[in-house]
């Protein structure tokens, strides 16, 4: 029997032994309220006793799983000095994270369309995450003043080569084919199939991951496009410091390949559109987090917020990104080229 309760934009569902968390703010594109993570929150804390088999993470938009946290409240309260507001929701919001990161049952994300940010909070520290041909992933913190948090100093160093500082400094968004070869994503399958998922889950009695790996490949279908470029990306974010990724980009954009010099054109623009402090802080918590717990990781992150969200970068660059659009941010600091 299916019991749900609804409000503040998700639905916390059971379906028989499994328990469904369902995104249901389509206008926003799923972007995450304080509300949405407190009902979260409390739905995991609730399910941990229960006798689950599974947690399954979804969303009712066929658009986007999640956009995000809902920043532009954020700046909202840091305009108004509601600073202790904004960090209730990081606290709620962190806390989801690493119950997701530990949780005594499988917890499987279902992704389709896009999932940024706060988004790859909720799907990437579960056991399984399933993904649609459609789905993207991207955490661009850095162009709005503010840098990867949700785990994000957990996850992305400890993803293949210098790939995790690639996507954590530029905001690079990549698909499901370069999400699979990451291990962003553990399983594909078509929009369809994730479609009946949770159905299939509720009804099946053998191990979970054999069932996915029968309706859902674990290697993609085809090669993501950071396969092109992989040695290059490499090369340009194992460098020793910010300053050397811009010297080895500035020298792989005067190359002969116009394949790898175009990309380094791309890469060298996104970095020039990002906040300059946002890429030491980010640089900086990245290099800290290959040591660290996720609970680790996610405790110095709420540090960090405390004192990113009262910068003048974050207001404006969510001003340039999310308010008027202009994608014209006037940073408080000047990059170094």
């Amino acid at each position: 029997m299916q019991q749900v309760a609804s409000g503040d934009d998700v639905r916390i569902e059971r379906l028989g032994a499994v328990g469904r968390i369902v995104l249901d703010r389509p206008r926003a594109l799923n972007a995450i309220t304080l509300g949405m993570v407190e009902r979260i929150r409390a739905a995991l804390e609730e399910w941990r006793t229960a006798d689950l088999r599974a947690v399954l993470v979804e969303s009712a938009s066929e658009r986007a799983f999640s956009a995000g946290g809902d920043i532009r409240r954020v700046r909202e309260n840091s305009l108004a000095g509601r600073h202790d507001e904004s960090l209730r929701f990081f606290e709620t919001e962190y806390a989801v994270n690493a119950l997701l990161g530990g949780y005594p049952v499988p917890v499987v994300a279902l992704v389709g369309g896009i999932c940024l940010g706060g988004g790859m909070g909720l799907s990437v520290h579960g056991t399984f995450v399933v993904v649609s041909p459609e789905a993207s992933f991207a955490m661009p913190e850095t162009r709005i003043g503010f840098f990867p948090d949700v785990g994000g100093s957990h996850f992305l160093p400890r993803l293949p080569g210098a790939t995790g500082r690639y996507l954590g400094l530029t905001g690079a968004r990549i698909g499901a084919a370069d999400a699979l070869a990451l291990g962003l994503a553990t399983h594909a399958c078509s929009a369809a199939d994730l479609a009946r998922l949770p159905d299939l889950i509720a009804g099946y009695d053998g191990p979970l991951e054999q069932l996915l790996r029968e309706l859902a490949p674990t290697e993609p279908g085809e090669a993501g496009a950071l396969a092109a470029v992989r040695p290059e990306l490499d090369w340009v974010f194992g460098a020793p410091d910010l300053a050397g990724i811009r010297a080895r980009l500035d020298r792989l954009a005067r190359g002969p390949r116009e394949a790898v010099a175009a990309w380094a054109r791309e890469t060298g623009s996104a970095l020039d559109a990002a906040s300059p402090s946002s890429l030491a802080v980010t640089d900086r918590l990245l290099v800290e987090g290959r040591g660290r717990s996720l609970e680790e990781c996610l405790r110095a992150e709420l540090d960090t917020a405390r004192e990113v969200i009262a910068a003048a970068d974050f207001a404006e660059g969510v001003r340039a990104v999310l308010v008027d659009k202009d994608h014209a941010p006037r940073w408080s600091t000047l990059g170094k080229r």
